[in-house]
């Protein structure tokens, strides 16, 4: 069912925070704290549409999650990264529960701490929960989150939360759109080139992963991707979002195949 766009959004208006959605994630959750307000949009042939909203319960605490025990439900983008059976936790919990990757990269990289953020249902027999109601969860009515269960998917679907979405024109999304794709093909076509001064300039300072910062994820690229002879570097499944709150932070996640003398 095709519902109409919240108050807030005009004629030619489309969610701002959602840039670039492939077909591998058909489905993109926004929480809107400010209302209670979770909303379900749908991919389809000229980016998303709104296709359902639903109540929802945050943390007694209210929004903006910065520490372990706080009661308090992050802003940031997240992803589902499992379905648990609840059948053996406590009935709060109601039938399911989809946890979320909270901490994030960012989230860590502001100090945050806790886990065990969720989205999942209510007591069989409590009925309807008041706004700000969870430890930081997000908590749905049951029969609304049976009723979602299959578009909630591990490591695919991501789930933005925000206290209010933020609404643009299709063109300005569209130029974001088309401004955020060249960065990436930048960053690939650059690897495939062999140019690592331009590849290693799109890492920022502070730049860690897999327990690497910056000059040592350098010096693992130089001995290893610096030293391949690509003949292509394919982004596909190439998902862009905007963060609900910082202003000008980007998530990209995409997958990569690098092309060595004609192999994968």
């Amino acid at each position: 069912m095709l519902l109409l766009w919240p108050a807030v959004a005009t004629a030619g208006q489309v969610p701002a925070w959602v840039i670039r959605v492939p077909e591998t994630t058909p489905t993109v959750y926004v929480a809107e704290t400010s209302t209670s307000t979770l909303f379900r949009f749908e991919r389809d042939g000229h980016g998303v549409r709104l296709d359902r909203q639903d109540y929802m319960s945050i943390g007694k605490g209210g929004d903006a999650k910065e520490r372990a025990g706080d009661q308090r439900t992050p802003l940031g983008i997240y992803f589902v990264t499992d379905e648990l059976d609840t059948t053996r936790l406590h009935e709060k919990y109601g039938p399911l529960a989809f946890p979320l990757d909270y901490p994030n990269a960012w989230d860590r990289r502001q100090g945050r701490t806790g886990d065990g953020i969720w989205v999942h249902g209510v007591d069989r027999n409590g009925g309807k929960r008041p706004p700000l109601d969870t430890d930081g969860c997000i908590a749905l009515p049951n029969d609304r989150l049976l009723a979602l269960a299959e578009t909630f998917e591990p490591n695919i679907t991501p789930v933005l939360i925000g206290r209010q979405v933020d609404f643009a024109s299709v063109s300005s999304v569209a130029n974001l759109r088309a401004e955020l794709e060249a960065a990436v093909e930048s960053w690939a076509r650059a690897l495939e080139q062999g140019d690592m001064y331009a590849y290693l300039d799109a890492y920022d300072e502070s730049f860690e992963h897999w327990t690497m910062n910056r000059d040592e994820w350098i010096a693992f690229s130089l001995q290893t991707a610096g030293r391949r002879m690509l003949s292509d570097v394919v982004v596909s499944e190439l998902l862009l979002l905007a963060d609900p709150v910082e202003d000008g932070l980007y998530l990209s996640r995409f997958r990569v195949a690098l092309v060595e003398d004609g192999q994968t």
